[in-house]
């Protein structure tokens, strides 16, 4: 069974950004539909995305429901650089920063996942 984490990256600033995000989570549900061990975790300028996604009127808020039990945080140093740590936690989702206020890829590649970035 693959064990996968995908990352967010992408900023919510450009529609290539929309593209980024939406294939990630894509992805995620691929994974998570074939049973397989998959997390995702928003890093960098991701974070931004996490309260514009809970939107219910955001066109990608149906794909982001169906993934978001697999979301296993977003950068705790990066969501405060882009001002939205209070919303990301509003929202439910767990802040991780276990290498320098960040989440430890080390770590996840230690424990056998492939990491992919979008």
């Amino acid at each position: 069974m693959p064990k996968v984490a995908i990352v967010v990256l992408a900023d919510t600033d450009t529609h290539e950004g929309l593209g980024r995000v939406v294939n990630a989570m894509e992805a995620v549900k691929e994974f998570k539909d074939a049973h397989d061990d998959v997390q995702l975790i928003f890093d960098g300028a991701g974070p931004k995305w996490i309260p514009e996604l809970e939107k219910p009127d955001h066109m990608a808020h149906g794909l982001y429901v169906a993934v978001k039990d697999r979301i296993s945080g977003a950068c705790d140093f990066c969501a405060g650089a882009f001002g939205v740590k209070d919303q990301v936690v509003a929202c439910g989702v767990k802040l991780t920063g276990e290498y320098d206020g960040h989440p430890s890829f080390k770590k996840l590649v230690s424990q056998g996942y492939q990491v992919i970035t979008f």
